[in-house]
């Protein structure tokens, strides 16, 4: 099963090799990883996502708390909440397609973020899914490079 989990820590050096080093010290990989200042500079926020087992993710989460610089650690798995990914893709650009690419870049909201004469840099934002969908679309083109964040999340409000 898929985990979203989201960690509150101090600020501070180590604190992200420990958590990591928890996680795959218990055999789980880290399919995702993002980190952040929050609104607080002393405080940063962690965003993994792990595939695994309920029982054991359940000990790490409890294992993670008890790390000093832990303020807080939240599984959206079971929750509402919103989650986007960032992803920077360099596509070639073949004579006469530019129109057909840039086409496709607006049906997924994407931004071209750099022009040259034989490629484009497009910046997008939104779910995995998403990412994904415009990526096999880009394919045939020739992607020359890609760069992914990891997933960041953030729990719904209440309504």
């Amino acid at each position: 099963m898929r985990h979203v989990i989201s960690i509150l820590v101090e600020n501070k050096v180590g604190v992200l090799a420990r958590i990591t080093g928890l996680i795959s010290g218990r055999g789980f990989n880290i399919d995702s990883l993002a980190v952040g200042e929050t609104e607080n500079p002393a405080l940063s926020r962690i965003t993994l996502v792990v595939r695994g087992d309920e029982a054991i993710l359940e000990q790490v989460r409890k294992q993670i708390g008890k790390i000093i610089d832990v303020i807080k650690v939240v599984d959206f798995t079971n929750e509402e909440f919103v989650e986007r990914d960032l992803m920077l893709i360099r596509v070639n650009v073949p004579a006469g397609k530019r129109g057909e690419i840039i086409e496709i870049i607006d049906i997924f909201r994407g931004k071209i973020v750099d022009v040259g004469q034989k490629d484009l840099v497009i910046e997008i934002a939104g779910t995995e899914e998403k990412l994904d969908a415009l990526l096999n679309l880009l394919r045939p083109y020739g992607i020359k490079e890609l760069v992914r964040t990891g997933s960041i999340a953030i729990a719904r409000g209440v309504k």
